[in-house]
């Protein structure tokens, strides 16, 4: 499966309307992927897209207005994810490794995006049951994105496994067929 094709799946992921799916998207998946499969001098290829689609839901879905610094936790975590790729997948892919990464990608989100809207925003109190408040009521998010991720990176991962697999077994039987 193409890294860049992954990207777009992100993209549309996150533009159709999934009210009930709690942020169920391709997004940390196809970044794990990229990460392990693209150079990372290629990043912007990947976050670009998502930067872009995060400008389109803030004006045009939301209707409110965009502020990039708002943002900016979100496209670091972007890049962290797609390096988290790379260190992790790159060389050495297993089921382990990709359980692992999806887990830590959408954790670290999890972690510091809400950890962010408790600091920067006015929704919760500056104490620490606000900010036991605000991870709270975001665990439906976590939950989801975390089973999306894994979902998404285990297809991803899994799939070129299998055609790699696949072509193995078939260049041997000809071997076979040839001697």
């Amino acid at each position: 499966m193409s890294a860049f094709l992954l990207i777009v799946v992100a993209v549309v992921s996150r533009i159709l309307p999934h009210a009930g799916w709690f942020n169920f998207t391709a997004v940390g998946g196809s970044l794990l992927y990229f990460g392990a499969r693209r150079p990372l001098r290629q990043a912007a290829w990947a976050i670009v897209p998502l930067m872009a689609t995060d400008y389109y839901l803030t004006v045009f879905a939301y209707r409110t207005t965009f502020h990039a610094q708002d943002y900016l936790i979100t496209w670091l975590w972007y890049l962290a994810a797609l390096v988290l790729g790379s260190l992790l997948l790159r060389q050495r892919t297993t089921p382990l490794r990709v359980v692992s990464g999806a887990v830590l990608a959408s954790t670290s989100f999890f972690a510091i995006s809400n950890y962010a809207v408790w600091v920067g925003s006015g929704m919760y109190p500056h104490t620490l049951g606000g900010l036991t408040t605000c991870y709270a009521a975001a665990l439906p998010f976590y939950r989801n994105d975390v089973i999306s991720t894994l979902v998404v990176s285990g297809l991803a991962f899994g799939i070129e496994a299998l055609v790699r697999h696949a072509r193995e077994n078939y260049a041997e039987a000809q071997g076979r067929l040839a001697a």
